[in-house]
């Protein structure tokens, strides 16, 4: 008679043995953690497969997983960046998470092995960028990443969504100069930052094409915080022949414009134009109503988790840079310059 005994299921004990790996070193590739050689990781997950034993421990996961990773989550250009991401996320079942690391150039050294810890499937990074070790790491795990808002020029092989911040400089600048205006003072944001300086070179341009030569005293780096384009606007007005027009080089700094104005007795638009930058859900809002320059931050959002998806699903990005347009969206803070 034919024995009706099952055979033994394989035992991370017998990977351990056949592997030469402790029972400890194979439980930790098991579960993704980063602790161990890439060596003893390859080998351990080699046998694994051979064994057809189970990759992922039974977590109780049942979706796929993207992190958002913020410098800071304390403004609504953040939170238009991660309602875009939670709504398209939805679409495709995945959940997102959230993690505020590091500084506008690179996260804290310890996010990526945290997230590594968490199981993520892919990343979307905001204004940031990566060492060569760190992108390797991430693509031999098979986990996509994108660079929103990248801090300088994206590497080649790197996913980036971006916003056309060059027109959204020149459109800008060419309002205020169509208003009449000549005395044009810029806060840029970071001077490290490839959005910033595209903005800039924007208004550059802008006003070579009508022949004014830019003013080093007009352009001044602000942080794209309300403090530091108050502080900035300050600088700016307290000058003898002061600017008649601000284009700030985002809405938070065009805030701090407008009270640092307000501390001057300058009227807004009266006695001076201002233009902010992004069209973040408040600028709108304040009085006046702010002028300008829509940045589709969500759209840009929601795009990055469309990268994420084509790769997970695909291994592969049919457009793997995208550049999203600006426009020049006209409230009550600009007007017509009065002889």
């Amino acid at each position: 008679m034919r024995s009706t005994a099952k055979k033994p299921s394989i035992r991370l004990a017998d990977i351990a043995k056949e592997t030469g790996y402790s029972l400890s070193t194979v439980s930790k590739a098991l579960n993704g953690r980063t602790d161990i050689s890439e060596e003893a990781r390859q080998i351990i997950n080699a046998a694994l497969k051979r064994y057809k034993y189970p990759h992922k421990p039974s977590t109780g996961k049942n979706q796929k997983t993207i992190e958002i990773v913020f410098q800071d989550f304390d403004s609504l250009w953040a939170l238009e960046v991660l309602r875009g991401t939670i709504r398209e996320a939805k679409l495709h079942n995945l959940s997102v998470t959230t993690t505020e690391s590091g500084d506008h150039q690179h996260p804290d050294s310890s996010w990526l092995d945290n997230m590594l810890r968490r199981q993520t499937d892919g990343a979307i990074l905001v204004f940031s960028s990566l060492t060569r070790i760190e992108r390797d790491k991430l693509h031999s795990r098979g986990i996509p990443f994108t660079l929103f808002d990248p801090f300088g020029n994206p590497d080649p092989s790197a996913l980036s969504v971006q916003a056309d911040n060059w027109t959204g400089g020149i459109i800008a600048t060419r309002h205020l100069l169509a208003l009449g205006h000549a005395r044009i003072g810029i806060i840029t944001g970071p001077e490290k930052m490839m959005c910033s300086k595209a903005r800039l070179d924007g208004y550059t341009s802008a006003l070579v094409g009508e022949g004014i030569e830019a003013n080093p005293e007009y352009i001044t780096e602000g942080d794209f915080t309300t403090a530091g384009g108050y502080a900035q606007a300050i600088s700016l007005l307290r000058q003898p022949n002061r600017p008649t027009a601000i284009f700030a080089g985002s809405d938070r700094q065009a805030m701090g414009v407008y009270e640092a104005a307000r501390q001057l007795g300058l009227r807004i638009p009266e006695d001076l134009s201002v233009v902010g930058f992004d069209d973040i859900q408040t600028a709108a809002l304040l009085s006046p109503a702010l002028t300008t320059v829509k940045q589709p931050l969500q759209d840009m959002a929601r795009a990055s988790v469309r990268m994420i998806v084509e790769a997970l699903t695909t291994g592969d990005v049919l457009q793997p840079h995208i550049i999203m347009p600006t426009s020049l969206v006209v409230r009550n803070s600009t007007q017509q310059l009065k002889a």
